[in-house]
């Protein structure tokens, strides 16, 4: 039994492996240069905000914090999590996580990455949907 447990390791371990491979060769690249992105946000009355931005960012964080650097409108705040920027506030809005949060969208499909990983190009429209859990 002890020798079937010393062999499943080693296997694990090259699985392990493989899989990381094949999520760093299939996860999409940024696009370098200049871009035009957009960002809409639906606050948690339905409203709607939109912004748009020329950027040479790479990552939607980047975009964002561009974004409110420029624009006194948009506003962002959350906090460094395990896994990343959590964001918990936009445009004055809070999300408790308990009853809601901020959902994010690219070209109409849910964002598969964090803010600090979600690669931007361009023509690129985001939007920031306040999303209650039901």
């Amino acid at each position: 039994m002890r020798k079937k447990s010393l062999l499943v390791l080693p296997v694990i371990a090259v699985l392990i492996v493989i899989m990381l491979a094949i999520y760093a060769s299939n996860r999409p690249e940024p696009s370098e240069g200049s871009k035009s992105v957009g960002i809409t946000v639906i606050d948690d009355e339905g409203g709607e905000s939109q912004y748009f931005i020329a950027t040479d960012a790479l990552y939607l964080r980047e975009v964002m914090d561009e974004l409110s650097e420029e624009n006194s409108d948009f506003t962002y705040g959350g906090e460094e999590g395990e896994y990343g920027y959590y964001v918990n506030e936009v445009n004055g809005v809070e999300a408790d996580n308990m009853s809601a949060y901020w959902g994010f969208y690219i070209n109409g499909e849910y964002c598969s990455y964090g803010i600090d990983s979600q690669p931007v190009s361009d023509g690129d429209i985001f939007e920031i949907v306040y999303e209650e859990i039901k």
